[in-house]
């Protein structure tokens, strides 16, 4: 069972829809899911049919989901952006600011990581360099 948190909390998955795979995006229903390696080029102009796409982080010391999610923002992408796996409470502020929504954990992040830590860090906006700079 996996973990949605959003800046309001930890809150149940809410898509029932299912994922399909990049290969398989002819046959979405709406979402798909992407290694952090991907070529976003390769959504090509299913980006405005798409509703929830997610991206994978296989492991915590591997930021290339976040890169893929900024590239996604700046093609046009308005809807729904996951990450998913392996993503710390430590690296909450940075998925939100490179334009995650949400990141959905498992079960086992969430007992050593409880709705707390993430918590902490749901005010993203305010505690950046520039933020600090500036007051």
């Amino acid at each position: 069972m996996s973990v949605i948190v959003t800046d309001t909390g930890f809150a149940a998955d809410d898509w029932a829809a299912g994922f399909v795979p990049l290969e398989d995006l002819a046959a979405h229903q709406g979402a798909v899911d992407l290694a952090n390696t991907a070529d976003p080029a390769a959504l090509g102009n299913q980006l405005a049919n798409l509703q929830l796409i997610r991206i994978a982080f296989p492991a915590f010391n591997d930021g290339r989901g976040f890169t893929l999610a900024a590239h996604l923002r700046r093609m046009g992408y308005t809807g729904r952006l996951r990450a998913f796996g392996h993503v710390l409470a430590d690296q909450y502020a940075m998925a939100r600011r490179s334009g995650f929504d949400e990141v959905e954990i498992g079960d086992d992040l969430v007992a050593r990581q409880p709705a707390a830590q993430w918590a902490f860090r749901a005010d993203w906006q305010a505690h950046n360099y520039q933020a600090r700079l500036r007051a």
